[in-house]
């Protein structure tokens, strides 16, 4: 009977997020626009791209290139006017597709008019608005809390003798969301642009928004690893994930439903015990607590497989799973597992059960960019220079022609391209067959047609080795996922039934048409899906 249900448009498509910076620059000025995005548009259509996720577009400061928003209800002269949003809105719908866009209400900037009355004087109406406390009797800060971008997460204001919080940089100070006022503000916020007619939101840093009421140290990290950030000295215990947190998303929720089908994914790093619990009591919380487990975890099988399986299982009735290999915050999927294994990664993002976002490049197989220290942009890079934490690699323009800065701009990039842009790039992978483009767009275009891979039943196969293997069904269609992680050539041994069908897409095309039956053998970094015969 499950199939029978009606899917949403965010359960049966594929996201695609845009970085607008780094995305289409129209204007010469070496960073991307909207009118960029909209000169775009008719690639991301012909991939089969159903929604695109824009990152933010507000005016900012752009202390953290963009999340640090000084207005809400605005979009930044760098991207362009209100009546470009507009135009691109209407360009995406004309298409067919929907536009998401990114919600950051956690912090604010510092230069943001709500902060500025909160910061005016200790009895500003608004000076709840924010997290303002004493000092210690000492002077020091009110607890041990860190930044996630390096030092302590309290700022003295000189003007008014406290401190605030602030999770990010100093210029993003954290807004109180147990502040009905605050509440209500964002809200409005949030209808302003559902009234337009976006069709959802990505909430950046969900699990952030709510503090310890009684600023309780967080403990230390036993585990804690000198490479790493220096937030990581300690566990966030009392930072985020704080009690009273799922009451506030299904709060926002139900503002989202004031509107038909649209959709509200949230941005949360956490366990999958606790990521669940994001979708909230009798799923009134996030469409999409966000699942980044093929960012974080190591690339391999045996990890993989056990976390896709306790995923599954821990989904609450009727909660819709998600995939993500990549994003603006991480190394890219290519230079994570390398080039051979970036088409197999692509295979299982498409594959598993749940909706799929992609990152802007990653069709194209684009790897980080090595960026010169004299040319690091990025805060977090900047403040913890020692530790190479820069996520501008991730960043950099997308590589659209072999012209001139792969035909993203007329100027000068904001961040330089990779010397391979040449051959990496959409016009040429377009014309080649063999492509990593053509493999994405193949996948999808097979994904969006069979029922079994878009919204059927996952099934996991029992195998040894270095094989991740598992099954999707619908009615009338079955498909075998066999996915070696490994460089090595392998064998796939099924353990309770026996497997026969037909290739019908591989990592390489030579292997595609054949029919396998039995024990199958595996190339290195090979990945099939077969069509497996139902008689």
């Amino acid at each position: 009977m499950e199939q029978k249900q009606h899917y949403l448009w965010w359960q049966s498509g594929i996201i695609y997020q845009i970085y607008p910076r780094s995305f289409q620059d129209a204007d010469g000025d070496g960073v991307g626009d909207l009118k960029g995005i909209i000169q775009r548009l008719d690639y991301l259509k012909w991939m089969g791209i159903t929604a695109i996720w824009v990152s933010p577009i507000y005016p900012s400061p752009m202390a953290d290139f963009g999340y640090d928003i000084s207005d809400y209800c605005g979009i930044h002269p760098l991207f362009g006017q209100m009546e470009d949003f507009d135009a691109l809105l209407k360009e995406v719908h004309q298409r067919d597709m929907k536009l998401i866009l990114d919600l950051v209400p956690n912090h604010t900037s510092n230069q943001h008019p709500w902060f500025l009355e909160s910061r005016s004087s200790r009895d500003n109406p608004k000076r709840d608005w924010y997290l303002w406390h004493d000092a210690k009797e000492d002077g020091a800060e009110p607890n041990n809390w860190l930044s996630v971008f390096g030092g302590s997460a309290w700022e003295w204001d000189q003007q008014t003798e406290q401190y605030y919080y602030h999770a990010f940089l100093k210029e993003q100070p954290d807004l109180n969301w147990r502040n009905p006022e605050v509440q209500r503000a964002m809200f409005d916020v949030m209808r302003f642009w559902l009234d337009k007619g976006v069709d959802g939101f990505r909430v950046d840093v969900m699990w952030h928004m709510l503090k310890d009421e009684e600023l309780r140290d967080n403990p230390t990290n036993p585990d804690y690893e000198a490479s790493k950030s220096t937030y990581d000295q300690l566990i966030p215990a009392y930072s985020t994930d704080q009690p009273g947190i799922h009451d506030l998303v299904a709060k926002m929720r139900q503002v989202m439903d004031e509107y038909d089908e649209r959709v509200m994914i949230g941005e949360i790093y956490l366990p999958i015990h606790r990521l669940v619990t994001y979708y909230g009591q009798d799923n009134k919380g996030a469409h999409l607590p966000f699942n980044f487990m093929l960012v974080t975890l190591d690339w391999n099988a045996r990890t993989i497989r056990s976390h896709i399986d306790e995923y599954e299982g821990a989904l609450p009735a009727g909660g819709w799973p998600n995939w993500v290999i990549g994003n603006h915050d991480q190394p890219r999927i290519t230079s994570r597992v390398g080039n051979a294994q970036a088409k197999v990664a692509a295979m299982l993002l498409l594959t598993l059960r749940g909706t799929p976002t992609l990152y802007y490049g990653d069709e194209l197989g684009m790897r980080d960019v090595p960026i010169p220290p004299d040319e690091v942009q990025d805060p977090q890079g900047l403040n913890m220079p020692d530790k190479d934490l820069s996520r501008d690699p991730a960043r950099t323009p997308m590589q659209w022609s072999p012209a001139k800065n792969a035909g993203f701009t007329d100027g000068k990039p904001w961040l330089r391209l990779p010397d391979n842009y040449k051959r990496i790039n959409v016009e040429v992978q377009q014309a080649d067959n063999y492509s990593m483009l053509h493999f994405y767009r193949r996948l999808i275009k097979l994904r969006q047609s069979e029922a079994a891979l878009s919204i059927g039943d996952y099934a996991p196969v029992l195998t040894n080795g270095p094989i991740l293997t598992y099954t999707r069904k619908a009615e009338g269609s079955t498909f075998l996922i066999l996915l070696n992680l490994s460089h090595k050539p392998c064998i796939f041994r099924a353990q309770t039934e026996t497997y026969r069908g037909k290739i019908i897409i591989a990592t390489d095309p030579e292997r595609e048409e054949k029919t396998v039956s039995g024990n199958i053998a595996l190339y290195g970094d090979e990945g099939l899906l077969i069509a497996l015969d139902n008689a």
